[in-house]
């Protein structure tokens, strides 16, 4: 059965390829930050009574951690005020509620991945404002949150997987990080199983929708020049501390998606998600 989905936030990296992917099986209305200023609470309201959607996918976010630490009202609104006004909307239809929020929740101070009922313990303004994000979302009646984190791919490749790749096909030396560790996030695979969530009615809650396994930033550069053919690349191993950062970055922020498999959510390793990116990229 098709359902209408109204995606905001649908511009950015996330959310163009959550259109693409959503529009496969489901009619969609989807709107960039510049048709709509989602933290608007009159307009994003009243588009969400006219539409009168049976899903909303929310793809809007401030992202610049370090920029949250000077302009932490911008970060707020985006993150947190924005998702509270989506929460209430979505009550009033009756309509399901798909928020994204991340690894930056938790401190990353343990040494095996975090699952979902972890206690949040954010360290940055970013982090914090995540984390609101999350608790407004959850007052939504039937609501997904979905935590996500590295993601790389879709047509707006732009993060730091996608600028590590193409620094290794230019030939330049690559510094990443060694003392970071993730569970990388394909947009594609996100994205089926966003769609998956929604078409299986999935329990309702938060999961951790992201590639299976985790590595470092420098192995996951290695990783990257074998599979593009050029194993001889120079990766630069550095400390978090070295690279001048504004706010607090978890160090080991891998997430478990055990609570997403049995949930009948399977998603790939992070090295079979890579590998066809490169693949397609």
């Amino acid at each position: 059965m098709r359902s209408l989905a109204l995606v905001f936030g649908a511009g950015g990296q996330l959310g163009e390829a959550m259109v693409t992917g959503l529009g496969r099986r489901h009619e969609v209305v989807a709107y960039t930050r510049n048709e709509l200023d989602v933290t608007s609470a009159p307009e994003a309201c009243a588009k969400v009574e006219a539409i009168c959607p049976d899903v909303i996918v929310n793809c809007a976010a401030y992202t610049d951690v370090d920029g949250a630490e000077a302009d932490p009202l911008q970060a707020l609104g985006a993150n947190a005020w924005a998702v509270r006004t989506l929460a209430r909307a979505a009550g009033d239809i009756g309509a399901t509620l798909v928020h994204f929020s991340t690894d930056f929740v938790f401190d990353g101070t343990t040494d095996r991945p975090y699952v979902e009922d972890d206690l949040p313990n954010p360290r940055s303004t970013y982090a914090s404002s995540k984390l609101l994000g999350e608790w407004f979302a959850a007052d939504a009646p039937q609501h997904y949150v979905l935590r996500v984190e590295s993601l790389f791919g879709g047509p707006r490749a732009r993060s730091s997987v996608d600028r590590i790749l193409a620094a290794i096909r230019s030939r330049m030396d690559v510094r990443a990080f060694v003392d970071r560790t993730v569970s990388p996030s394909y947009v594609e695979d996100v994205v089926a199983a966003t769609v998956a969530m929604i078409d299986q009615k999935t329990p309702y809650g938060t999961y951790h929708c992201v590639n299976s396994g985790w590595t470092n930033w420098a192995d996951l550069a290695r990783e990257l020049a074998r599979l593009t053919g050029h194993p001889e690349a120079t990766i630069i191993e550095i400390l978090m501390a070295e690279a001048g950062l504004t706010a607090s970055r978890p160090k080991f922020a891998a997430l478990s998606n055990a609570k997403l498999t049995a949930a009948g959510v399977v998603m790939p390793t992070w090295q079979d998600a890579l590998a066809r990116y490169v693949a397609e990229a």
